[in-house]
């Protein structure tokens, strides 16, 4: 095969026609989410009490101010959780394709966890984890 029949076959490979029925689907969703808000808008029920347009506070009465300071520590484990957790997510595709992987994967996920306690091991030496009493 040339090169003037490999680039014949990519343009007959990238064009608009393989994208309509894309374009169809997300037509499709979009009018049916707008018709679905329409409908729901018109034939919703429209009874503005007091007790409706009343703060949400799940049961609870309010009191203080919500904009009180919270203590940094909080956001810090919660941003380290996250961290952690979705680097133990890329475990899942080795998981699955690690007999296809060989040594050679093997060796690349032995890599990555050697990162993983590398960060881990620098958090807990300066002290992220350490709650103050």
């Amino acid at each position: 095969m040339n090169l003037q029949q490999f680039l014949i076959s990519v343009n007959e490979t990238n064009s608009a026609n393989n994208y309509l029925p894309i374009a169809l689907q997300l037509l499709f969703a979009g009018g049916f989410v707008s018709l679905m808000l329409l409908v729901s808008n018109f034939l919703g029920p429209k009874r503005k009490t007091s007790d409706k347009l009343e703060n949400f506070a799940s049961g609870i009465e309010t009191h203080g101010d919500a904009r009180s300071p919270m203590a940094i520590k909080y956001f810090l484990v919660a941003i380290l959780f996250v961290l952690f957790d979705v680097e133990v997510i890329f475990f899942y595709p080795y998981a699955v394709n690690f007999k296809s992987l060989g040594w050679s994967g093997f060796l690349e996920v032995v890599l990555f966890v050697a990162f993983f306690l590398v960060g881990f091991i620098y958090i807990i030496k300066k002290g992220a984890l350490q709650w103050e009493d």
